[in-house]
């Protein structure tokens, strides 16, 4: 059983318990979800190799959960989740992405309403019978109605951070083959886009019906979609497309730029290559005599063309031509540029692992500091600390920074932005923290000019350095709330205010377009991977790439700074 089939299982038990109003128990399978969604591995290979004990090793699970993820391993089901389910049979995955509808109102529509699925709830929100039930107000239906248009809009996509992990298990598994020169993913996975909605696997090979046989023949596959000497398309078990392409060593470069897209850059290039009487496609560039002039690597097909080559994350036809033709693209900040971690989450509030754990996770990784921000006490749900605790576990990290050598431990914290613009913890209390992070966790449908004030207030606040995933919006389950954001970005600027990008896969917040108006604007930037277990520190990756599609150097990004700079640029 694959990672992502596991995962769906944990999340939809944790609502299951949610709706007959356990204790604890949600919150628990939710964890062990979340740390099985960034493992790089097959959770089913680490069993494999160590068995029950190996599974009680990754952060958030214990004896209870590890023994359900071996039955599911080993037989295919779990005899607890169909037990759940039939109490409640409702197809709890299609309501995942509506804001607002969380397990008790899911168990009251389904006992009162019989509504099993999205489009039975659809019918009843359109028919005005939610606004009619205790407890539900008409404008809960209009938000469910809102819900339901923005989970269509996202319906077969995926998203990058949770899939790359199986993505780059197939290609590993491709370039491992004696048959098979070289493998490049393609397609808006090498553009490192926050959703995808299928993969492209180009590859150079002598024997291509080998590679072919092998493709079609993975254990992910549950479809074969077509099967050709060249190109193989299968669906996979998580519903995602996946191709292979075999191609020529002579035009692999042109096809590889091709495939990458993205569509509307592809366009502004072939009218390049037109002007010049040229024709480019996946085969090559060819000049007016139907001679391929380049086509063996991209950097030649970009040279040819008269630009420098363009690195994959900006190819979005916004603008990165035309600085190429001048040869005045940005030095991009690279995946290795980060030296600190500035959003880390601790069994303190709601994360995983201890502060040591992920101190040493973090120095593995080779980062110099991180930032403990566990959650303050308006959070309840997660735990979140008051100032007698977060004074406690201040003592605990000056214990830790001197048992530990290698790596800085800051003290931080998440604190909750209130519905007034206010902190849920003192000013006295938030000056003793090396670095404050605010954010907004609640009272989303605000009107824009209350939030944009709610969002100022905390911004101007002297003590508070950075403004946490700064828009709200969650992919696949809620859009960004409504800012005026050119106020935002100018008074983030005015008061040295610095502004997040959140790396956690399903917010990557900012997204791309306002990092790179936030760079125009000069306002200050950090990348935080927002990590609740010692293996989300990896997804900082995704978060360097939505700052590279966002045309940000490693200047306007405060984390690529050693721990004594980075500390001088706050406030």
């Amino acid at each position: 059983m694959k990672n992502f089939e596991i995962i769906k299982i944990l999340r939809e038990i944790s609502t299951y318990l949610a709706m007959e109003d356990v204790q604890f128990k949600p919150r628990a399978y939710e964890k062990a979800a979340h740390s099985i969604e960034a493992l790089e591995e097959e959770v089913e290979d680490i069993y494999k190799r160590g068995g029950l004990e190996a599974l009680k090793k990754i952060p958030g699970i214990g004896e209870s959960i590890a023994k359900k993820i071996e039955e599911l391993i080993t037989t295919g089901k779990l005899r607890y989740y169909e037990e759940l389910k039939k109490k409640v049979p409702v197809d709890l995955e299609s309501f995942s992405g509506i804001e607002g509808l969380g397990p008790k109102k899911i168990k009251i529509l389904y006992k009162k309403l019989g509504i099993k699925n999205i489009n039975d709830l659809e019918k009843a929100a359109r028919e005005h019978k939610i606004s009619k039930l205790p407890g539900f107000k008409e404008k809960t239906e209009q938000n469910i109605l809102k819900g339901i248009e923005f989970a269509k809009k996202s319906k077969g996509r995926y998203i990058l951070g949770f899939t790359l992990p199986l993505i780059r298990d197939i290609e590993s598994r491709l370039k491992s083959l004696p048959e098979v020169k070289r493998v490049v993913v393609a397609g808006s996975t090498r553009r490192m886009k926050e959703t995808i909605g299928d993969v492209d696997f180009l590859v150079i090979s002598d024997k291509p019906s080998r590679v072919m046989d092998f493709f079609v023949s993975m254990p992910e596959v549950i479809d074969v979609v077509g099967k050709g000497k060249t190109k193989s398309t299968v669906k996979l078990k998580n519903g995602m497309d996946a191709d292979l392409r075999v191609l020529p060593e002579k035009s692999f470069g042109s096809a590889l730029q091709y495939f990458t897209g993205s569509r509307e850059h592809n366009i502004a290039l072939r009218l390049i290559a037109v002007k010049k009487g040229w024709k480019l496609s996946e085969y090559g560039l060819f000049n007016k005599k139907g001679k391929m002039i380049a086509g063996e690597t991209e950097e030649g097909v970009y040279k040819k063309l008269g630009l420098d080559w363009i690195p994959p994350e900006l190819r979005e036809n916004r603008g990165e031509i035309e600085v190429a033709l001048k040869h005045k693209l940005p030095k991009l900040i690279g995946y290795n540029d980060l030296k600190g971690d500035v959003q880390v989450h601790t069994n303190w509030s709601d994360g995983s692992n201890s502060i040591e754990e992920m101190a040493k996770a973090a120095k593995a990784l080779g980062l110099e500091y991180i930032v403990i921000t566990d959650h303050t006490k308006a959070l309840a749900m997660t735990g979140g600390m008051d100032e007698k605790k977060l004074l406690k576990q201040m003592e605990e990290i000056e214990k830790i920074n001197r048992k530990i050598s290698g790596i800085r431990i800051l003290k931080g914290a998440e604190v909750n932005i209130m519905k007034d613009g206010s902190l849920d913890i003192k000013d006295e209390i938030l000056k003793k923290l090396d670095v404050v992070g605010a954010a907004i966790h609640s009272h989303f449908n605000l009107s824009k000019r209350e939030m944009t004030n709610r969002l100022l207030k905390a911004i101007e606040n002297p003590n508070v350095d950075i403004i946490f995933h700064p828009t709200g919006r969650q992919i696949h389950k809620r859009d960004a709330y409504e800012l005026d954001i050119e106020k935002i970005f100018q008074a983030a600027k005015d008061t040295g205010t610095i502004l997040d990008i959140d790396a956690y896969p399903d917010r990557l917040d900012l997204r791309d377009e306002l990092i790179r108006k936030a760079v125009e604007f000069g306002v200050k930037l950090d990348i935080s991977s927002d990590a609740h277990s010692k293996l989300h520190l990896h997804f900082l990756e995704f978060g360097i790439a939505q700052a590279r599609r966002g045309w940000a150097s490693a200047k306007h990004i405060i984390n690529t700074r050693p721990v004594d700079k980075f500390l001088k640029l706050l406030k």
